[in-house]
């Protein structure tokens, strides 16, 4: 009965988790965001960004105005901002003049070229304010290929919501669509019709009622934001609020924006959103953005880890470990994704790879070590192990997590290969170092934990994790990174069976080095091999019962015995 039942789990394991990681065939491809800058957006460094949007339910459009301010890096004559090309610039002017003059620009490939009538210099301050409108590009599978997705709740009234991490925030707002540049705050203003109601990043400042039966919702987001978790959550929402209170001593505010039909569902999910906050601050640090709230909203598509205001769409399904996945996986990305943000998508596994590993942890948590394992066993399954997981060479979303050569198709590599990556490490760190990582990748100093102001924000790579742990452990570790991230295949144990001993040995594509120690199991004994030549051995006697791995800690290929 607790055979059928564990196997019970792991189905139910497996199933449930790929909606969160899974390869799965999209029939889309995004419009793509990030890869190299170009010199003229290398150039200077956003600061701010205003955001004027009116939303247009019955027309399924929008239009407004998007004011950047910036600092010129190095000298520059054109100013480019990204924006889709289902949306179209009517004015471009600059902010401060005496006598501000239209600015000539040119929408070509999805990018706003404006001319800046002289070369500014580096340190100089500029404001650009980009008036623009359309129909916005229809998200086809949101959240993975988006733009905005037009619903309608039970009662036919809007549902509407904006996803755009694969594409960018230029499907909607004009930006520099590029992991490595985030604005250090930014402003929302959004009009609605009345009585829909406007959930979105920040902390609401003010409702302002207009004279035009509409309703515009002034959102202020006061530290640092990725372009992509910038989004707009539209319908007539019932709020679920209460206050949780950080270990690092403040009340956060959190609050669920929540469909009608769905309000007792949501008190339920709500107890939950607390529980969550709870184990992520225990093993990551404070809740970092405390200064403004902490928020989810329903949507129409699965989920989202928009800064603040979480997407959650997954239909309030506690299987099969006991709480709602989706809600938990989101949340982390408030810490690996949005106070740790990868400096290119080179390094999106951070984002993916962390976050998912999460989900393990807390049902080693809730349930104990085989559930824990339940838990990895499908990410495991599903590994491609064709392309690295971090490349060292700039690439854009597209070609980070979509397959060559239609990009139709995800790559869950970053989610299911960065998970066994953590968990091997695990291994080899030890419990007090690895979790110490874990709290000091994403806080680097116990300092860092006080910050509300934005400073404890920050950007990072593979090469910063590996100098962690390098680090907390004393010993040089790019050999591991080397073979588990740099390239793509595993690396494989050879066991063969000599007259008075066990022999191992490491065989690693691209015949790298590899040392990872091996546990061996005889007569339920297990021995920890050295293998710090790639080689190891261990006393055994013909015949007798020996197990490789026992508590499966190694990502690898195991050859039949020689």
């Amino acid at each position: 009965m607790r055979k059928s039942l564990g196997i019970l789990l792991l189905i139910c394991s497996i199933l449930l988790s790929m909606p969160l990681d899974a390869q799965r065939y999209l029939g889309h491809s995004p419009t793509s965001s990030g890869g190299p800058l170009s010199p003229e957006q290398a150039g200077y460094d956003v600061q701010f960004y205003d955001l004027s949007l009116e939303v247009l339910p019955d027309e399924k459009s929008i239009n407004g105005t998007l004011t950047v301010y910036a600092s010129i890096l190095h000298p520059l004559e054109w100013f480019v901002l990204d924006l889709d090309t289902f949306l179209t610039v009517s004015a471009v002017q600059e902010k401060g003049n005496e006598n501000p003059a239209p600015l000539r620009y040119e929408q070509k490939e999805g990018k706003i070229w404006i001319h800046l009538t002289r070369t500014r210099q580096p340190g100089e301050a500029i404001s650009l304010a980009v008036t623009y409108g359309g129909k916005p590009r229809v998200a086809p599978r949101p959240p993975w290929v988006g733009g905005f997705t037009w619903a309608e709740t039970a009662d036919g009234d809007p549902w509407i919501a904006t996803s755009n991490q694969s594409d960018g925030a230029d499907l909607w707002w004009p930006c520099k669509d590029h992991p490595s540049d985030e604005p250090d705050s930014m402003a929302l203003n959004i009009t609605v019709p009345q009585p829909l109601i406007v959930a979105s990043n920040g902390r609401l400042r003010e409702v302002r009622k207009n004279e035009n039966n509409t309703r515009t919702y002034r959102w202020f987001v006061s530290t640092p934001i990725n372009n992509y978790g910038v989004a707009l959550n539209i319908a007539p929402y019932r709020t679920i609020e209460g206050n949780y209170k950080s270990i690092a001593g403040e009340n956060i505010p959190v609050t669920y924006w929540v469909l009608p039909e769905n309000y007792e569902k949501g008190k339920v999910l709500f107890k939950q959103i607390l529980e969550h906050l709870a184990f992520f601050e225990n093993l990551c640090g404070p809740y970092p953005f405390r200064a403004d709230k902490y928020g989810v909203a329903e949507t129409p598509f699965l989920g989202m880890e928009h800064q603040t205001i979480i997407a959650y769409g997954a239909d309030y399904s506690n299987a099969p470990f006991g709480y709602d996945i989706l809600h938990h996986h989101e949340l982390g990305h408030e810490w690996w994704g949005n106070l740790v943000t990868a400096l290119d998508w080179r390094d999106f596994w951070l984002h993916e790879g962390f976050c998912s590993y999460m989900h393990p942890l807390y049902v080693e948590h809730l349930h104990g070590r085989e559930s824990y394992l339940q838990a990895l066993a499908g990410s495991r399954q599903r590994m491609r192990n064709e392309r690295p997981v971090a490349p060292r060479v700039s690439e854009t979303t597209v070609q980070r997590y979509f397959v060559p050569p239609k990009y139709e198709e995800s790559d869950g590599d970053v989610f299911n290969k960065g998970v066994w990556v953590l968990h091997t490490l695990r291994y080899l760190l030890g419990e007090e170092n690895f979790f110490k990582s874990i709290r000091r990748f994403a806080y680097p100093t116990e300092a860092m934990e006080a910050l509300t102001d934005g400073s404890q924000c920050r950007f990072a790579t593979t090469d910063d994790y590996l100098m962690l742990v390098e680090n907390l452990s004393g010993k040089k570790l790019d050999w591991y990174f080397e073979v588990y991230l740099r390239q793509p295949a595993l690396p494989k144990l050879l066991v063969s069976e000599e007259a008075d001993k066990l022999a191992l040995r490491w065989e690693a594509p691209e015949n790298l080095p590899f040392s990872l120690p091996v546990e061996v199991s005889i007569d339920n004994q297990i021995t920890r091999v050295d293998m710090s030549d790639g080689e190891g051995s261990i006393p055994w006697k013909p015949g007798t019962a020996y197990k490789i791995d026992p508590n499966s800690w190694l990502l690898m290929e195991l050859s039949d015995s020689e």
